[in-house]
Order: C-alpha cells, then sequence, then structure tokens
C-alpha cells in the first residue's frame, strides 16, 4: 500500500511538473481527410478515427484507422498502417470495397497484435461477404506483414451454419505454443445466449494460416468472452456474461483446458452490474476490471483473485453526475491503473486520461487535454505504454491539419514520467 500511494504521489509531482514546463503531451501523428473542413466531408487517403495501436518487437507502432471517408451515413474502408516513434507514417494496407462493392477482404478494421512470427494479426468489424454490399458482412481476420507485404484473408467469420465458426471477434494474443489465440463473443455451436451462440476462443497456426475453433462457450462456462489477457506464466485469463451470471475463465493452451469459476457479482436493482469486459491483471496478480450500472452514469474497478473468489466491487470513480466511458484499462510500470476514458469524466465530453489505485479503485489523477482546439484531439480510444515508459494512444476525431485538410483522430505520447516497462 505504500508503494502505490508513493507512486501515486510521484506521478501527480511529476504531471505538475511536466505542466509547469510544458504540456506533457505530443500529437505525434495527425490523420488528415481532404475536403469540406466546415462540415468535415472528404476521402482520408491515410484513414481515419484511429482505434488500435500496439508497439512492435521493432520498436515501432502500429494500428489501424477505421474509415477511409467521412462524411457519409455508413463509412466503410479503412486502413493497416505503421508509425515510427519519430512521427513517419505509412499505410500498410487499405481496405478497398472491390468490384461488386462488398469489400471482400473486410472493411472497417478492429484491433490489432503480432504474432509470435512478427506478422501483424487484425479483424475486421465487417466485409468479407460475397452475398451483399457495403455496410455489412461479418468481418474477417486477416495478417500482413510489418512493410505492408503479404496481406492475406486467413478467415471470413460466420462462413459456417448458423456462425458455428464464431461471430463478433476480438483482439488476438500470442500463445506459448507459438500459435495465435483469440475469442468471438458470439456464435460458435455450444448453446445460445442471445440468439446466436455464446462465443468461442479459437486458434491460427501461423506456420499453415490454419484457423480452428479449440472450444465452445456456453451458459455454464461462461457465454460472449472478453478479449483474452496473457498471465505472466503466459495462460490465459478473460471474462464472460452468460444469462444470469459473470464467469472468469482461464485457458492454458499447452493442454488445451478451461477452468470456469463463477463471480458473485450482486444484483443492482435486480440486474448484474454491466460492461465488466474490460480488465487487466494487477501487481498482485489479481484479476481487475472496470464495472457498471444499468441506467446510471459512471464506472468503477472491481477486483477478483484468479480462481473467482473475494469479489471487491470499489465505488464509482466518477465525479458527480458520474459520466465517463472507458476505453482501455493497463497496468503501467508506476503500478497503478491509467484509462482512456472517451467521454470524459465530469461530462464536458471530449475525454480524459486518469489514473486509479488497485488498492481502492480511487481516482488518483485526471489529465484534460483533449478538445476540438487542442493539437490532441477529442474521444482517446487506446493507451498502450512503450517500453520506455512513454504512453501512448490515439484519440477518433479533430487534430490539427494543414489548410484544406480537417483532422480526423491522432497519435499522441504523454511523457508521465513513468519508469521504462
Amino acid at each position: 500500500m505504500k508503494r502505490t500511494i508513493y507512486s501515486a504521489v510521484l506521478v501527480a509531482l511529476m504531471a505538475a511538473s511536466a505542466y509547469a514546463s510544458g504540456s506533457p503531451f505530443s500529437a505525434i501523428y495527425t490523420f488528415a481527410c481532404n475536403g469540406d473542413t466546415v462540415e468535415r466531408i472528404g476521402p482520408c487517403p491515410n484513414g481515419g478515427r484511429p482505434e488500435s495501436l500496439i508497439q512492435g518487437s521493432d520498436g515501432n507502432f502500429y494500428g489501424t484507422a477505421q474509415v477511409s471517408m467521412e462524411g457519409v451515413s455508413e463509412p466503410n474502408g479503412g486502413v493497416v498502417f505503421s508509425l515510427t516513434p519519430a512521427g513517419t507514417e505509412k499505410v500498410l494496407h487499405t481496405f478497398t470495397p472491390g468490384p461488386d462493392k462488398n469489400y471482400p477482404d473486410g472493411n472497417i478494421p478492429g484491433l490489432l497484435s503480432e504474432g509470435p512470427d512478427g506478422k501483424l494479426y487484425g479483424v475486421t468489424n465487417f466485409g468479407g461477404n460475397a452475398n451483399c454490399s457495403g455496410y455489412c458482412g461479418n468481418g474477417v481476420l486477416y495478417r500482413v506483414n510489418r512493410d505492408g507485404t503479404g496481406f492475406t484473408v486467413i478467415h471470413k467469420f460466420c462462413s459456417d451454419t448458423n456462425c458455428a465458426d464464431g461471430l463478433y471477434p476480438g483482439a488476438m494474443v500470442s500463445g506459448t505454443d507459438g500459435n495465435v489465440y483469440g475469442t468471438t463473443q458470439a456464435g460458435g455451436s455450444g448453446g445460445s445466449c442471445s440468439g446466436n451462440g455464446c462465443g468461442t476462443l479459437f486458434r491460427v497456426t501461423p506456420s499453415t494460416g490454419a484457423y480452428e475453433v479449440v472450444l465452445n462457450f456456453t451458459n455454464t462456462n461462461g457465454g460472449n468472452p472478453s478479449n483474452l489477457v496473457v498471465a505472466s506464466d503466459g495462460t490465459f485469463y478473460g471474462i464472460a456474461l452468460g444469462t444470469t451470471a459473470v464467469v472468469l475463465f482461464h485457458y492454458t493452451e499447452a493442454t488445451g483446458t478451461l477452468q470456469s469459476f463463477s463471480v458473485s457479482f450482486p444484483l443492482i436493482d435486480g440486474i448484474l452490474p454491466s460492461s465488466p469486459l474490460m480488465m487487466t491483471l494487477g501487481p498482485n496478480g489479481n484479476v481487475y476490471g472496470l464495472y457498471g450500472v444499468y441506467a446510471e452514469n459512471g464506472a468503477g474497478v472491481f477486483e477478483v483473485n484468479p480462481d473467482g473468489s473475494n469479489l471487491q466491487l470499489f465505488p464509482f470513480y466518477t465525479t458527480n453526475p458520474g459520466r465517463g466511458t472507458p476505453y482501455a484499462m493497463i497496468l503501467a510500470s508506476d503500478g497503478n491503473f491509467w484509462v482512456a476514458d472517451e467521454s470524459g469524466i465530469d461530462g464536458k465530453g471530449y475525454g480524459d486520461m486518469i489514473t486509479l489505485s488497485p488498492t481502492d479503485g480511487s481516482l488518483i489523477h485526471t489529465l484534460q487535454p483533449f478538445s476540438p482546439t487542442s493539437p490532441l484531439g477529442v474521444f482517446p480510444a487506446t493507451l498502450i505504454q512503450a517500453g520506455n515508459g512513454l504512453m501512448w494512444g490515439s484519440t477518433i476525431q479533430f487534430g490539427k491539419a494543414s489548410e484544406k485538410h480537417f483532422g480526423d483522430g491522432t497519435v499522441f505520447s504523454l511523457n508521465a514520467g513513468l519508469p521504462p516497462k
């Protein structure tokens, strides 16, 4: 506890010092679109709305930007990009409509990961369906080299009857066996949680590109799973929402075994707490995440042992009237949780960067550099810590752009004086 309090005070002092000598935030790259700068309509050749960011094993940054055009009712396209620490951006792949306008290689990319083979693995939210055009399809899983070569669609989701191969995929992680793993929130053959299956855990074999569902979630072992979180021993944890319970699951890829632990989330006004799907592992090895309450603004931290026991729901950290839309949560090298909150906890609506205590879930510090006139833009959507201790993230709208262009999100860094990761 003493170390956590010391870290909190140290971070606050460093942040205050950084502000005194100039903002600790830097806009590294702005995604610019051409066209009407007032109505914000026009093409975005390098992408717009960046919503995924990772640091590769080569020290560069990689991510996806969701759209290739702004100002239309159903935006489409998107890109995979690389970015050097100095801010040089390169488009590695652009998702195009194809001759039948059905986006056969995917549409609107989602989360990105690096596999054990050094290649980038990602999913798209839509596209990949030969029987429809435009804003439809169930998305694809793809792979591309870090220099942009070798783009390959590995799998098109919901290709099997009743989406037995999975539906609504999330981010992937590397296993200790050299394979890539991920989850889908729906689909599979393990029973119906919401009409189209309870979700799957899948595996991709890098040497062959083979896609395989290795287990199906049910109401018993936890339906609608979260993204996987890698523990220190290389095994995976996740949280799943069944129809009547919240389940913490533990998957060991070496043996292919799944352990499921029911977590005794209390009913609030007769309803389970909502959105306990954002999670990470804390400094003590316990599982932490964020929860909300149905029809109430705000968010709070929960803590639970790895076997699902000793659940603690900490009070909401958000300020009265208690808003907040957390989008990313990480355990940083100072021993505290850092959260990118897209809408902001004070109701201003532009987003915050906040730190939370793992001891009691309380709010330690709030940074509010985001606005439509800020070089950083608005609505922070991603947050990671680089190896040198700097925070990196992205916003999905605005940012400074040159004449006859408008900003459609940024990648930014934050020097909060944190030690290397």
